[in-house]
């Protein structure tokens, strides 16, 4: 009954092959109930050639004599289509409330099928069709942090315009009183170089989430990274620019869908003759890059300084909390 108290998002979600078998239901339907209605008026008031009406005799509806004249006359009231053969006379009282009411019915029914119609072509899910996302993430750093990146392109000409673009990272954790929240929604902040809001979609853009000791992916490293289960959600709100219709596109990445140390080869060039391109087949192409193990480690620079290879180099590398001291002979 919940879906019914909506009927209209009911039928703009529904599939096409059940959307067009209700319409052709309702459509036929209504046509034969009021076929009935018209017959049996004919019937009543011995229109109907079985009772061999009189030469002077003046029928409720012109040229109805049975059931099947009946249904046509009823399509073409319903539909306006005026075929001039069959016709309404004022004989008959309640034949001209009948057609009234199928008159209204009829508008009723074309408008709503109409408008589902309109609205499902209209509908900007399909908008959504020529947003794409890069296939993987990466992680690797940035103008000296380390960030976490994903490349967004619009493949078509026309704008989005009022773009926001934020995430959401989808895991179960377990609170400190011992509670497990399945799915629990940690806020997942993305950027470009331009800020996360109105962003120029003119060309493929790279927007990164920076990985801080805020940032739920601070704790992960190379080694753990594919051990975790989470699943990262990322969301463009937009509206578009021709129909002024606001749109949502969606992606998520996995685990296993995400690359430590890389970066997205550049994927826009710019001619002799001073006109940019984009090579499309680079879009989802990475190349590994130096990027420390860990987040941690990467921000420890006092560490870096003394032992270089705790970031980068070595696969195995793990934080001690423990504070070395210097042996001292008694």
């Amino acid at each position: 009954m919940a879906f019914l108290s909506d009927i209209w998002t009911t039928f703009l979600d529904m599939r096409w092959r059940y959307k067009m078998t209700i319409f052709n239901v309702v459509f036929l339907g209504s046509w034969f109930i009021f076929a009935v209605f018209y017959y049996v008026i004919a019937y009543v008031h011995g229109d109907l050639l079985e009772f061999d009406p009189p030469q002077n005799h003046t029928p409720c509806v012109f040229n109805v004599f049975g059931l099947t004249s009946a249904f046509l006359f009823s399509i073409e009231t319903q539909m306006t289509t005026g075929y001039g053969y069959r016709c309404i006379t004022p004989e008959c009282g309640i034949a001209v409330i009948v057609v009234v009411v199928q008159t209204i019915v009829g508008t009723f029914i074309n408008a709503f099928i109409g408008g589902i119609m309109v609205a499902k072509f209209a509908r900007p899910i399909k908008r959504t069709k020529t947003i794409t996302f890069s296939k993987t993430a990466v992680i690797g750093n940035h103008e000296g942090k380390l960030c976490l990146f994903i490349r967004v392109a619009n493949l078509r000409k026309s704008l989005l315009i009022k773009n926001y673009i934020y995430g959401k990272l989808l895991k179960t954790t377990v609170t400190p009183e011992g509670e497990t929240i399945v799915l629990d929604q940690v806020d997942i902040d993305f950027v470009v170089d331009a800020g996360k809001e109105n962003m120029f979609f003119i060309c493929p853009l790279t927007i990164f989430h920076i990985i801080d000791s805020s940032s739920p992916f601070f704790d992960m490293s190379m080694d753990t990274l594919a051990q975790q289960e989470f699943e990262l959600v990322v969301f463009l709100d937009g509206t578009m620019e021709s129909t002024s219709t606001c749109c949502q596109v969606r992606t998520s990445y996995l685990p296993k869908e995400i690359q430590w140390g890389y970066r997205f080869a550049p994927i826009a060039s710019k001619s002799k003759q001073g006109k940019y391109s984009v090579d499309f087949s680079n879009f989802n192409k990475t190349v590994a890059v130096p990027t420390p193990h860990c987040a941690f480690c990467f921000l420890d620079e006092k560490g870096h300084g003394e032992e270089p290879k705790k970031g980068y180099d070595n696969a195995a590398f793990q934080h001690s909390t423990e504070t070395p001291t210097d042996d001292i002979e008694m």
